[in-house]
Parts: C-alpha cells; sequence; structure tokens
C-alpha cells in the first residue's frame, strides 16, 4: 500500500478532570456512527480540574451534529495532516526533518505503529503552513 497523505480536521473540547468525562464525550460520537482512529486527550496543567480531548474523523451531518450537541468544535486554530504509509526505521526523522528545512514550524505531531503500517498525524498554526507540508510530504512519500 502506497503512503496515503490527506488533509483532515481535528475536533476538540474541554473535559472535566473527572472519571467519566472523556468516556461522554466518546460515547456521544460513538453513537452516531463515529469510527475514530485518532483520540487524544490530557489535564490542563495551567488550569486545575480540567481537561481536553482531540479526535478524528467525523464524517456526514450525523457525527457532526453528535460532536456539536456533545460540545465538540471543529478546531479553526489547528491545520491538520493525516498520513499513513509502510513504517520503517527513522521515518519520523524523514519526515520532520522534510518539514523543518522547509521553515515550517509544527504545532504537534502524534504518530503510531502497527505491525507493518504507521499514522501520523501533523498539526500546523496555519492552513499556509499544512499546505506547504503536505506538498512537501507528497513529494516526497507518496510521488505527488
Amino acid at each position: 500500500m502506497a503512503t496515503e497523505i490527506t488533509r483532515v480536521d481535528v475536533w476538540a473540547a474541554e473535559i472535566e478532570d473527572r472519571a467519566g468525562a472523556l468516556a461522554q464525550k466518546l460515547d456521544a460520537v460513538a453513537k452516531s456512527g463515529a469510527n475514530l482512529e485518532f483520540v487524544i486527550a490530557r489535564r490542563c496543567p495551567d488550569k486545575p480540574g480540567s481537561g481536553v480531548v482531540f479526535l478524528a474523523p467525523l464524517a456526514g451531518e450525523a457525527q457532526t451534529r453528535a460532536a456539536e450537541q456533545a460540545g465538540l468544535a471543529r478546531t479553526a486554530s489547528m491545520h491538520s495532516i493525516r498520513l499513513e504509509g509502510a513504517d520503517q526505521a527513522g521515518f519520523g526523522a524523514k519526515m520532520t526533518r522534510l518539514i523543518a528545512d522547509a521553515g515550517i514550524n509544527m504545532r504537534g505531531l502524534s504518530a503510531a505503529a502497527v505491525g507493518q503500517r504507521c499514522v501520523v498525524y501533523f498539526a500546523f498554526d496555519t492552513n499556509a503552513d499544512a499546505e506547504k507540508a503536505t506538498g512537501i510530504l507528497k513529494r516526497a512519500f507518496a510521488g505527488g
């Protein structure tokens, strides 16, 4: 399977730092049929008693409506790319080096490898940076 690079909307919400708060958000989107592949949740050290959750993907009106009703919103300030490809030693270093050499500052990166495949989510502060990074990654890894 070739390397696939796409733009993706990430959804986010503030959550209470208590048992069940994350489950409540995930239950709401699961009931709409969402099949999430990306979830990050953590406490907010600068705001005791609260945390944040980021998730993707959501597709269609039912899923987006369920997310909105659960207090999630499409992030307007985080511009994200999803890369799926063959896992290999040094792949993360290669990708981040290409982006750095282009003068692009990443907001964040989340990655996981399972078996021979990896999925990487890149986050950028601007749409222009995400578009530039998408082009760089496609030329380097997807033959585009």
